[in-house]
């Protein structure tokens, strides 16, 4: 209990901890002694800022996955999200826009397509909105994710940015999942490798058997560079079956394109602009990008960059 006392009828009361429940009451003195209590009043603090997890953050051309933590030890009642477009300028522009009353910890927000946004979040609970959080800018340029460290193979490294996967062991199939925001719309990413590298790059749904390897399943799709004596060998698997295609020219900078509508996943060769191979397939519910190595070297995920026109003629 906090006693303070005052010559005036009010007072401010500090150091209070937030999204914490407090009673109040007063009491008057004088020379003949101390008065009976007023009724006592509720108050409620308001809360602490989110923080958000810019990691677990994705976006695409036309929404933005938001994520965060509460920053707060009790429970709050709900969180609002703004945003305000950026001008070219990188300056905020005068209008924000509130996503009120959201429930948990992320949101799904539909966004204008080629454009860069300051998202902030506060969270709210009866006493009001807390200050905002710090905020991030997301763009809707392309697709953009991490690749995701809890679900790497222990053998593999991850870069700090989190878009370079390392392995320097024994030569074993070792994988990573990267995020991607459920929006049934289109998808781009790009892939950097290198000859000696041997690697798998795809897509596989998120009950896909970890133990399994990338497209020798039904649940997984993908690209896989195998070195032989003779040649270098590319097959495109998925349920262990491949069609028999022959490369002339190793891509170096693969890019992929998933179009969940016309339910194809195609992979390009991006320096020649050429297409390499298409998976037709109903995709059932939302995919996970995919990088394996089965062999020690590293790759290197491109996103957040505009879809070729080529891609998805």
């Amino acid at each position: 209990m906090i006693k303070v006392k005052v010559k005036e009828t009010h007072c401010t009361v500090t150091d209070l901890l937030p999204n914490a429940q407090y009673e109040l009451w007063v009491t008057a003195t004088n020379t003949t002694g101390i008065s009976p209590a007023s009724e006592k009043a509720l108050y409620m603090t308001v809360p602490s800022p989110p923080v958000i997890k810019q990691r677990e953050c994705t976006s695409c051309p036309e929404a933005a996955l938001i994520r965060w933590e509460s920053g707060n030890t009790n429970p709050v009642d709900s969180y609002n999200v703004e945003l305000s477009e950026m001008g070219t300028d990188g300056t905020e522009s005068g209008v924000t826009e509130s996503i009120v009353a959201v429930p948990t910890c992320q949101c799904l927000i539909q966004l204008q397509t080629g454009q860069r946004y300051l998202i902030s979040v506060r969270a709210v609970n009866i006493g009001g909105p807390s200050d905002r959080s710090d905020v991030i800018i997301v763009s809707t340029t392309g697709t953009f994710f991490h690749l995701l460290e809890e679900t790497a193979h222990p053998c593999l490294s991850i870069s700090e940015d989190g878009f370079t996967m390392f392995y320097g062991d024994e030569e074993l199939c070792v994988a990573v999942l990267g995020d991607l925001i459920p929006v049934r719309g289109r998808h781009y990413w790009e892939v950097e490798v290198d000859d000696g590298t041997e690697f798998r790059i795809g897509v596989a749904y998120m009950d896909t058997e970890r133990s399994s390897y990338l497209g020798a399943n039904n649940t997984s799709w993908c690209m896989r560079h195998i070195l032989t004596p003779t040649r270098h060998k590319y097959e495109f698997l998925h349920n262990g079956w491949s069609p028999d295609l022959r490369i002339t020219v190793n891509p170096v900078r693969i890019g992929v394109a998933l179009d969940y509508e016309r339910g194809t996943l195609s992979f390009f060769n991006v320096d020649l602009e050429q297409h390499l191979h298409t998976f037709h397939c109903h995709f059932q519910s939302y995919v996970h990008p995919c990088f394996g190595l089965d062999n020690p070297g590293a790759l290197t995920v491109h996103n957040s960059i505009e879809a070729p026109e080529y891609t998805f003629t």
